[in-house]
C-alpha cells in the first residue's frame, strides 16, 4: 500500500507543483492564497441558485422605463445586500419613447393588416402574458403608403448595388433584412437614399429555419418572431450627449436630436412573406435570395404598402432609468476599482439576452460574499454592476460612466462585460490584448461546463490549429456596454460567454423555457459563467501587480498596421504607417521589459502595499491611447485602436481615426492620423517605461 501511495504521489507531484506555480502578477506567496481562494469560489455557484435567478429575472418582459424593469433592480439589490455586499442604486431620466401605436399594411394588390403580435407558444408559459409591441426604439413618427423595395440588407453597398441597377427608394418603402450590420445602420442608410418608410425583417436563411428546427422544436427562430431593437446610431441618452441624465439636466430640442426621420417597424419573416411572394421588378442579384420559398424581386408598383409609427412625444417620451452596484471594499487599494457588469433591460423576458449575463453577475457576486464572510476582503474594490436601457443605446452605462469618468480614469483597473454570458456550450472570448493572457490563463482552471476537462482545453480543441497555436479572442467594436469604459476611457476591457445555435434574440421567445429546453439546459453554463467571472475578478483584484501584458498589446499592433495597408489609399501614407509599426515595436519592448522587472521583483515576495505607485502608473497606460476629442463625427468614442465601424455597428474597424480618414478619401487627414496614433503609442510606451521605474528596488 505504501508503495502504491507513493507511486501515485509521484504521477500526482508535477500537476502539484503546476497548480501552485506563481500566477501572474502575484507573489509565490501570493499565489498559494490566491488558489485557495479561487478554489472556494468556485465552489459557490451553482445550477439552483443559477436557475432560481433565471427564472426569477426572465419571468415577464422587462423593459427599459417599466414597472417590471424596476423590479429587476430591486431584485439584484436584495440578493446583493443578502450576500453581504454594499449597495447603492443611481438614477436616471433618459430619453425612451415608446410607440403608442404601430401600423402595417398591404395595401395592394389585396389589402391586409398585418397581425404584428408574436403568436404565443402553449408548451411556454411566458409566451402566454402580453408581449411586448414589435418596435424598433427611437423610431421616426410617421404614416407612409408607397411601393416596396426589397433592399437585402440595407447596407451602403446594397443601396449602391441598387443604384446601378437604376433603383431608386425614393418616396418608397424600404424592406431590409436583419443581419450583417446593426439595425441603425439599416435605418441610416434607407433615409439617406430617399425611402419614407423601412421594414426590417427576419430571414429564414439567417435564424430560421434554414439552421435548424425552429421553437419550440429547436433553437431557431419560428414564423412569428420577430427581432426588436434600437436604431439609435450612438450611445447614451441622445438628449444630453456628453454629460449625465440627471434629473434637471440640460437636454438638447427635439428637432436636433441625431435621430431617424422615417417610421420603422420589424416584422416576422411570416409578414415579410406577406409582402414579398408578390413583389415583382427585376429579380435579386446573386447573394441577395434569402430563405422564404420563391424568388425574391426587388419591387415594382405591384406592391404598396402602409407604415405607420406613432412614438411618444414630450414628457412623456421620458423614463426613469436604474442602474445597480454592489461593492466589496478593497483592504490595501480601497480607491482601485474592478468592475464587472451587464445589462438587466430585455425586449422581452431576457432569458439569454442578458438575464443570462445578469445570472453571471449574481453568481460570482455570491461566490464573494462567501469568501467574504470566510475572512478574504479583496486587496481592490470590487464592483458588481447592471445597467439599464442598454437595448436603446447603451443607455444607462453611458450615463454613469459620463457621470464618473474622471474618477475612472484614475481609479478603474479593468471592466469585464457580461452581455448573454450564458445561451450555449461553446466558450468564447474578446477585449484588449493586454487582456489576452489573463483570460486564457484563467480559463485553464475552470470546469467546462457539461464536461471533466477545462473551458480552456474545449476552447482550444475547437479553435487551435497549426497555423493558430493559442484561441483566439476578438477585437471589442459595438453593441454592449464596455464601450463607455473601453472606447470612452480607454480602460482594459473584456467579456465572454458560452454561445451556441439560436434564432430567439430579441424576440418574445427569449424564455426561460427555450434556455432549459435548448440555450443551456440544467444551467451549466450559467454556473460557469459565474465561477470565471469570480476568479478573474479575483486575479485582477488581487494581483500585487494587475497582470496587465503591454508587451502583448504592443505586439498585436503591428499587424493592425499590415491590415490597415490594405485600405484603398493606404499607399499615400506607407511612412506615416511605418511610424506606427516602430512606435508598437517600442510599445512591446518597453511591455516586455516590464514584464521581466515584474516578475523579478514578486518573486522576492514583496508585500502588495509595496507595489501602489507601480500599480498607479500602469493605469495611466492605456488611457493615452485615446484622444480627448474623440473620432471625428464621433467625440463619444475616444480610443484610437479599435471602434464599431460606423457603416456596420456590430463590427470593429481597426486604428478607426485612419481607417476612416482613408475611406473618406481624405490622405491628408489618414496622415495627421498616423502620425497623432504614433505619438500616442510612445507615450504609452513612455507610461510603461515609468510604471517600471515605479517598481520597489529588487532585494
Amino acid at each position: 500500500m505504501m508503495r502504491r501511495a507513493i507511486a501515485a504521489l509521484g504521477i500526482l507531484l508535477p500537476s502539484i507543483v503546476a497548480a501552485q506555480a506563481p500566477i501572474t502578477g502575484f507573489t509565490p506567496k501570493g499565489s498559494v492564497a490566491e488558489t485557495s481562494l479561487e478554489a472556494l469560489l468556485q465552489r459557490v455557484p451553482d445550477t439552483a441558485s443559477a436557475k432560481r435567478h433565471a427564472r426569477t429575472l426572465a419571468g415577464v418582459p422587462h423593459v427599459a422605463g417599466t414597472p417590471a424593469q424596476i423590479a429587476t433592480a430591486d431584485y439584484v439589490l436584495r440578493e446583493m445586500a443578502s450576500y453581504g455586499l454594499d449597495t447603492l442604486r443611481t438614477p436616471f431620466t433618459v430619453y425612451l419613447p415608446f410607440h403608442d401605436s404601430t401600423i402595417v399594411e398591404r395595401m395592394t394588390p389585396t389589402r391586409l393588416r398585418l397581425d404584428i403580435t408574436e403568436p404565443s407558444i402553449a408548451s411556454d408559459p411566458t409566451t402566454l402574458l402580453p408581449r411586448w409591441p414589435a418596435m424598433n426604439g427611437n423610431s421616426g413618427a410617421g404614416d407612409v403608403t408607397a411601393p416596396l423595395v426589397y433592399v437585402n440588407y440595407g447596407l451602403p453597398a446594397d443601396f449602391a448595388k441598387l443604384d446601378s441597377l437604376g433603383i431608386t427608394v425614393v418616396g418608397k418603402i424600404a424592406i431590409a433584412r436583419y443581419g450583417r450590420s446593426f439595425r441603425g445602420i439599416k435605418a441610416r442608410e434607407a433615409e439617406l437614399h430617399g425611402a419614407i418608410g423601412l421594414l426590417i425583417y427576419s430571414d429564414p436563411l439567417d435564424d430560421g429555419f434554414a439552421q435548424g428546427d425552429v421553437y419550440p422544436d429547436g433553437p431557431m427562430r419560428p414564423a412569428g418572431g420577430v427581432q426588436r431593437g434600437s436604431i439609435f446610431n450612438g450611445q447614451g441618452d441622445p438628449t444630453t450627449p456628453g454629460w449625465a441624465s440627471r434629473s434637471g439636466a440640460p437636454r438638447r430640442s427635439f428637432d436636433s436630436l441625431p435621430l431617424a426621420k422615417i417610421p420603422v417597424v420589424p416584422i416576422s419573416y411570416g409578414n415579410a412573406e406577406l409582402l414579398l411572394r408578390d413583389m415583382r421588378g427585376p429579380s435579386v442579384p446573386t447573394g441577395w435570395q434569402g430563405g422564404l420559398p420563391f424568388r425574391y424581386h426587388l419591387g415594382d408598383a405591384r406592391v404598396t404598402a402602409r407604415v405607420a409609427v406613432w412614438p411618444e412625444r414630450g414628457e412623456r417620451a421620458y423614463k426613469s432609468i436604474v442602474n445597480t452596484f454592489g461593492a466589496i471594499q478593497g483592504s490595501t487599494f480601497p480607491n482601485e476599482v474592478v468592475i464587472v457588469g451587464g445589462h438587466r433591460d430585455s425586449w422581452g423576458p431576457g432569458a439569454a439576452d442578458n438575464v443570462s449575463g445578469v445570472v453571471s453577475i449574481l453568481e460570482a457576486a455570491r461566490a464573494w460574499g462567501e469568501a467574504l464572510k470566510a475572512g478574504h476582503r479583496p486587496l481592490r474594490t470590487i464592483l458588481f454592476a447592471t445597467w439599464d436601457a442598454e437595448e436603446w443605446g447603451l443607455v444607462g452605462s453611458t450615463e454613469w460612466v459620463e457621470m464618473v469618468a474622471d474618477s475612472l480614469a484614475v481609479n478603474a483597473v479593468a471592466y469585464l462585460n457580461q452581455d448573454v454570458a450564458a445561451s450555449g456550450r461553446a466558450f468564447g472570448s474578446g477585449g484588449t490584448a493586454s487582456l489576452h493572457g489573463l483570460m486564457r490563463n484563467a480559463v485553464r482552471g475552470v470546469t467546462q461546463p457539461g464536461d471533466t476537462g477545462s473551458v480552456y482545453a474545449d476552447w482550444a480543441l475547437r479553435t487551435v490549429t497549426s497555423q493558430r497555436p493559442e484561441p483566439p479572442m476578438g477585437d471589442l467594436g459595438g453593441g454592449s456596454d464596455y464601450i463607455g469604459f473601453y472606447n470612452h476611457v480607454g480602460i482594459p476591457s473584456f467579456e465572454f460567454g458560452f454561445g451556441g445555435a439560436g434564432g430567439v434574440y430579441h424576440s418574445a421567445y427569449d424564455t426561460y423555457t427555450w434556455m432549459e429546453k435548448f440555450g443551456d439546459p440544467g444551467y451549466l453554463s450559467h454556473a460557469a459563467a459565474g465561477r470565471l467571472s469570480a476568479v478573474l475578478l479575483a486575479r485582477l483584484a488581487n494581483a500585487a501587480i494587475v497582470p496587465l501584458d503591454h508587451g502583448a498589446l504592443g505586439a498585436y499592433l503591428v499587424p493592425l498596421v499590415e491590415r490597415t495597408r490594405r485600405e484603398p489609399g493606404a499607399d499615400a501614407i506607407s511612412v506615416a504607417l511605418d511610424g506606427v509599426v516602430k512606435a508598437a515595436q517600442e510599445f512591446e519592448a518597453a511591455g516586455r521589459k516590464f514584464t521581466a522587472a515584474r516578475d523579478a521583483v514578486l518573486g522576492s515576495d514583496r508585500e502588495p502595499g509595496t507595489l501602489a505607485e507601480a500599480n498607479r502608473r500602469l493605469r495611466l497606460v492605456e488611457p493615452l491611447l485615446t484622444r480627448p476629442s474623440g473620432l471625428v463625427g464621433r467625440p463619444f468614442l475616444r480610443n484610437l485602436v479599435f471602434a464599431a465601424d460606423r457603416d456596420n455597428g456590430y463590427a470593429n474597424v481597426q486604428f478607426p481615426g485612419i481607417v476612416e480618414a482613408l475611406r473618406d478619401g481624405d490622405t491628408a487627414r489618414a496622415k495627421g492620423e498616423a502620425v497623432d496614433l504614433a505619438e500616442r503609442i510612445r507615450s504609452a510606451a513612455r507610461a510603461v517605461d515609468f510604471a517600471r521605474n515605479g517598481l520597489p528596488a529588487e532585494r
